[in-house]
């Protein structure tokens, strides 16, 4: 069975991991896979590299970025001649430009070729918090297009993706979804703990202090400015408990966000650590993990900071629910939840406050490393990720 797995690019993230892995997995005696990709724009870091590290050497189409474009019709004939040229069995797309032109490709494919399935990969959606009103209006009518006329099943990460984008925005019927979680290598955050000192002695954090850390993409959706008005209340704040806040990652925003810090006095504060390869070291380094986005599918950050039994305040967005589970405790402003604390979007006062609840409470921390950790070890493997794409496709060829 022939698949032609398409993604807008190879930048800093759970996605790019995802096709990597299953384009390197899905190639035995049952799979053929070939990866084709565009172009990362300044800006972001391309992740190239992991590719390359998994044996997986992508076809590489140049006109096909992130952002609308003439250039995208350059694009879909390019795609479309691959197509042609791997002719597969299913045609999956990944990420919104990419689902958006590789689906149109498949359907000319489809149309004057051969009968192809066309499967695409929701990782999160663009319809609040990216664009403007008409902009959105104008992405959710291609999505719904195409999943009307084009597409054969459509696979989200999250019940909560789920209800959000068929549900809420009325995007596919029933019958085509799939809701298929996302999968880690967690062997790559074994034997974690022979490595918490080293993020702590390169950053010089003393021995009471507690290491709050940001991972993501330094992107506006991101909302990484909460962070940072969270670390300047609890500046102001008087509290006992000594917090020293971390932000791995880069992106387009990093230079404003510096700026930022520094007009809020944050340079003591706050340290911005940039792009880093060694996840087993930085999450092994940090004492809680944050997350303040203000739309995500399942964020990976979460996922790797649980795997490694690190504790999780979040806002309250996209698959972030699913994760930290059903609500145990609502106090002023944040929600106790089975594995993690969540606070809606943009409350820093109702984020400090739940991150000083947890970093003064070392019984709430250990219950919600172990019930984290356990929750992602048991639903969030590669390997059952694998499994299910793997049976996905038998099911639909």
């Amino acid at each position: 069975m022939k698949i032609f797995r398409l993604i807008a690019r190879l930048n800093v993230g759970g996605p790019a991991r995802h096709v990597v892995w299953l384009t390197k997995f899905l190639q035995n005696e049952e799979f053929q896979s070939v990866l084709a990709t565009g172009t990362v724009p300044e800006g972001e870091e391309d992740m190239s590299y992991f590719a390359a590290q998994n044996g997986v050497n992508p076809l590489f189409i140049p006109e096909m970025s992130r952002e609308l474009s003439p250039k995208d019709i350059i694009s879909l004939w390019k795609i479309f001649k691959q197509i042609r040229r791997e002719k597969p069995d299913i045609i999956h797309t990944h990420t919104a430009k990419a689902g958006t032109v590789g689906r149109i490709a498949g359907l000319l494919y489809r149309l004057t070729f051969n009968r192809v399935k066309i499967v695409h990969t929701f990782h999160g959606h663009v319809f609040h918090s990216y664009y403007g009103k008409r902009k959105t209006q104008l992405f959710l009518l291609i999505e719904k297009t195409l999943a009307r006329f084009v597409t054969d099943k459509i696979i989200v990460i999250s019940q909560q993706q789920f209800s959000e984008i068929h549900e809420q925005f009325g995007v596919g019927k029933r019958r085509q979804f799939e809701i298929i979680p996302l999968g880690i290598d967690l062997s790559a955050f074994e034997r974690a703990d022979e490595k918490k000192d080293i993020l702590r002695t390169e950053i010089g954090a003393e021995s009471d202090e507690i290491l709050v850390g940001l991972v993501g993409r330094l992107t506006e959706i991101k909302n990484i400015s909460l962070f940072l008005q969270v670390a300047k209340l609890y500046r102001e704040s008087r509290a006992k408990v000594k917090l020293k806040f971390v932000v791995v990652g880069d992106g387009n925003a990093r230079e404003s966000l510096e700026r930022e810090a520094e007009t809020l006095e944050l340079k003591d504060s706050v340290i911005f650590l940039g792009n880093r390869n060694d996840a087993d070291v930085f999450y092994a380094g940090l004492d809680i993990v944050a997350l303040t986005s203000l739309n995500e599918g399942t964020p990976l950050s979460l996922i790797e900071s649980m795997a490694n039994a690190k504790p999780v305040i979040s806002t309250e967005v996209g698959g972030v629910i699913d994760l930290l589970g059903e609500v145990n405790t609502e106090l002023d402003g944040f929600k106790v939840r089975r594995r993690g604390i969540s606070v809606e979007s943009n409350n820093a006062k109702g984020f400090l406050a739940g991150l000083l609840y947890l970093a003064n409470s070392e019984k709430l921390q250990d219950e919600l490393k172990s019930k984290g950790q356990q929750f992602v070890f048991e639903n969030y493997s590669k390997e059952r990720l694998l499994d299910d794409i793997a049976a996905l496709y038998r099911k639909i060829t």
